[in-house]
């Protein structure tokens, strides 16, 4: 089983890489581009689990190790 994390900074915390990326798109002529927020993914795979074992040991992953919970959140999608 595989699982993909999507780590990003919270709506309320600024996002300084963010603005540049959407600066230099917008230098280089994407004005459609209104916002961009960066962020990181993580594959991890998994071996000899359930999908809800699965489920419970990403999520306790994610918060322990791959997030800083005070100005990060996660989502997560498991593929068989």
């Amino acid at each position: 089983m595989k699982a993909q994390v999507y780590v990003t900074l919270k709506k309320t915390v600024l996002d300084p890489q963010g603005k540049t990326i959407l600066a230099a798109l917008a230098s280089l002529g994407h004005q459609a581009v209104k916002e961009v927020r960066q962020g990181k993914i993580f594959e991890i795979e998994l071996a000899g689990l359930s999908p809800s074992d699965a489920q419970k040991e990403i999520e306790q992953i994610a918060r322990a190790v791959l997030t800083n919970p005070v100005i990060e959140e996660f989502r997560y999608e498991l593929e068989e």
